[in-house]
């Protein structure tokens, strides 16, 4: 039987990307979908508010933004439904709402949903086991459009919490070192930002030894591989117990 979806902010960008792909899919259908815009026509019911969704549903994906997700997350408490995680830029209050909601049921959440940074995070455990530990430099450079209001972004961010959770947190981060004119630390990542014309992102971590340079790239090409990466993340939260989840699953 194929997964049931409810897709919160299914008119937006990334919700008719997740809506194209679904289609394509056998495993997984939606139900229902949800935003304050309902111009756009859907194959599915559309309701304005969660409030208002009295679809049956398994699994529930949200791409909205950050003011719609408390009320979200106390639908999915109330209904015990799991829920896909995708919307970025949370406060600290609602990161601990995040983890009380994941007492109640099943919540996987994660700062970058691409099957390809995911599987790079757990690269990086191994490449820094042995090139960190061999005294070799890290930074990180990330390269996103000029729309992007944050930075650096939390895909970089991740990148560099995957390598420093293999160092034992031994490491700081330096975003700038205009301001100081000092030799640079070997328990520091330096991570970079870019922002220009329509770059939908790129990340690059570099592992730089005596006479050897170690670079792992990722590159996204279109926001699709995002919207795949929550279809798949849908698949696996499905039926699953409460509990708060991440990517790492989905990849194994």
């Amino acid at each position: 039987m194929a997964v049931r979806v409810i897709m919160h902010g299914c008119n937006g960008k990334m919700g008719q990307v997740i809506t194209g792909l679904i289609k394509e899919d056998d495993g997984i259908c939606i139900v229902a979908g949800v935003d304050a815009y309902t111009g756009i026509p859907n194959d599915y019911p559309v309701f304005e508010t969660i409030g208002a969704c009295d679809v049956e549903a398994d699994v529930l994906i949200d791409f909205s933004n950050a003011k719609a997700v408390d009320g979200v997350l106390d639908y999915c408490a109330e209904k015990q439904l799991p829920i896909v995680l995708c919307t970025t830029g949370l406060s600290s209050e609602q990161l601990n709402k995040v983890e009380e909601t994941a007492k109640k049921t099943a919540v996987l959440r994660s700062a970058n949903m691409s099957l390809g940074i995911n599987l790079l995070m757990k690269l990086l455990k191994d490449a820094a086991s042995v090139l960190a530990t061999a005294g070799y430099d890290i930074e990180i450079v990330e390269r996103h459009h000029n729309q992007k209001v944050d930075a650096p972004s939390g895909t970089a961010l991740a990148l560099a919490d995957s390598i420093n959770e293999e160092m034992n947190h031994a490491y700081t981060y330096i975003y700038d070192r205009s301001q100081k004119r000092e030799k640079r630390d070997k328990k520091e990542i330096g991570i970079s930002a870019v922002r220009g014309g329509t770059i939908v992102g790129e990340h690059e971590v570099i592992f730089a030894g005596p006479d050897e340079v170690v670079e792992f790239r990722h590159t996204a090409y279109s926001k699709a591989v995002f919207g795949k990466g929550a279809v798949e993340a849908a698949k696996y939260l499905a039926h699953k117990p409460a509990g708060l989840y991440d990517m790492s699953g989905v990849i194994n």
